[in-house]
C-alpha cells in the first residue's frame, strides 16, 4: 500500500476517473446498440457519433477504433 499522502490521493482520483470513463464507455456502447436495433434515425445518429468522438478525445479509447466504429456504424445503417 502507498505511504505518501500524495500517492493515496492519487489512487483515489484514479479509482474515480476508471469508473467514469467506465460508464461513458458502457453508456456510448448501450447508445450504439439501441440505433442498430432501433429507427434509422439522424438525430440519434448525429449524437452517438458525438459521443464516440468525445470517447476519443478524452482517450478512453483509441482514434482508430473511434474511426473504425463510425465507418462500420455508417456501412450497418445505410447499407440497403
Amino acid at each position: 500500500m502507498a505511504n505518501h499522502s500524495s500517492s493515496l490521493k492519487r489512487i483515489r482520483q484514479s479509482n474515480i476517473r476508471r469508473l467514469r470513463n467506465k460508464y461513458v464507455y458502457k453508456s456510448t456502447r448501450t447508445a450504439i446498440k439501441q440505433l442498430i436495433n432501433g429507427k434509422k434515425n439522424k438525430d440519434k445518429y448525429s449524437k452517438v457519433i458525438s459521443m464516440i468522438d468525445k470517447l476519443a478525445k478524452k482517450n478512453i479509447i483509441h482514434m482508430n477504433k473511434a474511426a473504425r466504429l463510425k465507418n462500420r456504424l455508417i456501412k450497418r445503417l445505410w447499407r440497403t
